[in-house]
């Protein structure tokens, strides 16, 4: 008895026979647990020695992806987590990082399937190499030291990239690519990074007759697009450019047909995102309600350029009584009030994220709501326009975000 006592083993515990699922065959359990969604196999994989030997990076990569749209605070001080929601379930969830990320403020900025790319502060105690030079190689505390960092927030694994200046990191806009490749875009130079490759940053000197507004990957192309302002400092004059991924040195054009017309004459603040399975490309902006340079616009309109045939068409309108939210007219009228001066003025401001025919509006006047439309495939029915309640946190300013597809697909 008292060896039995100071062993600390249960006998009433050893004695009992293992639940049921242990008996099942592997390739049954297998079967059962392929029916699981990826978030619901991440979370049963700490239940037990038998579910975390089962889930697998390897049997995890056999999921399908989770579509998720990954918030990114107006201002980013990490906190552990970050904010997404699951339009397939129509639910707010929390993606923890503390446990695998070392650091304490981070902002993502862009995904590829299975990958996450943040910018992270790191310390400048931090053993990195020197980084890449830039225009301004400032580090001083209102611009502590950024890296650019990739990871997989399911798997819980991370990875700096090769270190860049600080200019990079205020005023580029990164895209992720297939395979791991990475683009930093700013007005003047464009940097690649390839891991297959010579695992270093290279430059490219971008021949654009002005900054490059909202560029996007589009897979499906192997390019990049964007738009310029060839117009004057009183009025904007959007064209379209592109370029692709094999020739990022030199390769930049416009993108121009003369059957267009005024494509980009009737859209005010137009911005460009990719549609679905990257054969599209979307133009979101306010409809002008004429073509005088102070016109208050009437909707917000999504044109759709099929990179197939190069045609545009008409993908959705916002409905009025959703527009009229944004303008803050809702808001008046539930309070007896007029109508407010942006509103009479035409300067709505509406922002616009997403990412492979999903596509979120944000704005100050919509409080703890996102406008969500998403692309009819078929072209037909101008897609599906919806609320989505319980944004959280709305009351810190204004969101900003775009699609993540989680998954095992891909490990740092």
């Amino acid at each position: 008895m008292a060896a039995g006592s100071g062993s600390g083993s249960d006998p009433a515990a050893d004695s009992q026979p293992p639940p049921p699922i242990h008996h099942l065959p592997p390739d049954a359990l297998h079967n059962v647990l392929l029916r699981l969604q990826l978030r619901d196999a991440v979370v049963c994989r700490p239940v037990s020695r038998l579910f975390h030997d089962t889930l697998s990076a390897q049997f995890l990569a056999l999921l399908p992806t989770l579509r998720l749209l990954l918030l990114r605070h107006p201002r980013p001080e990490g906190g552990g987590c970050l904010h997404a929601f699951d339009p397939a379930r129509r639910h707010w969830l929390r993606l923890p990082f503390a446990h695998f990320l070392p650091y304490h403020s981070f902002s993502p900025v862009a995904s590829s399937t299975s990958l996450l790319y943040l910018w992270v502060e790191t310390s400048t105690s931090t053993s990195l190499p020197p980084p890449l030079p830039s225009t301004s190689s400032s580090t001083s505390p209102a611009h502590p030291p950024k890296s650019l960092a990739v990871c997989n927030p399911f798997a819980g694994t991370y990875r700096l990239l090769p270190p860049l200046g600080s200019a990079w990191a205020r005023h580029g806009t990164v895209l992720a690519g297939p395979a791991g490749t990475v683009l930093v875009l700013t007005e003047l130079a464009a940097l690649s990074y390839t891991p297959s490759g010579s695992g270093k940053w290279m430059k490219h000197p971008l021949s654009l007759p002005s900054k490059p507004r909202s560029p996007i990957l589009a897979s499906a192309a192997a390019a990049v697009f964007a738009l310029c302002d060839v117009g004057t400092p009183w009025r904007n004059q959007w064209k379209l450019f592109s370029c692709p991924l094999a020739m990022l040195t030199g390769g930049w054009a416009p993108v121009e047909r003369a059957a267009w017309g005024d494509v980009f004459e009737i859209l005010k603040r137009p911005r460009l995102l990719a549609g679905a399975g990257g054969r599209r490309v979307l133009m979101i902006g306010g409809l002008r309600s004429s073509f005088a340079m102070d016109a208050p616009c009437s909707t917000v309109l999504i044109l759709r350029l099929d990179l197939a045939t190069m045609e545009w068409d008409e993908a959705g309108r916002m409905p009025p009584n959703m527009y009229r939210c944004f303008t803050g007219l809702c808001e008046a009228a539930s309070q007896g009030n007029a109508m407010p001066t942006a509103a009479a003025g035409g300067n709505n401001k509406v922002k616009v994220f997403g990412g492979d025919g999903k596509v979120w509006f944000a704005g100050k006047r919509v409080r703890g709501k996102l406008a969500m439309w998403e692309e009819d495939e078929t072209g037909g029915s101008g897609g599906k326009w919806d609320w989505v309640d319980g944004v959280p946190g709305y009351g810190d300013g204004v969101y900003r975000g775009f699609v993540f597809d989680g998954g095992f697909t891909a490990i740092p």
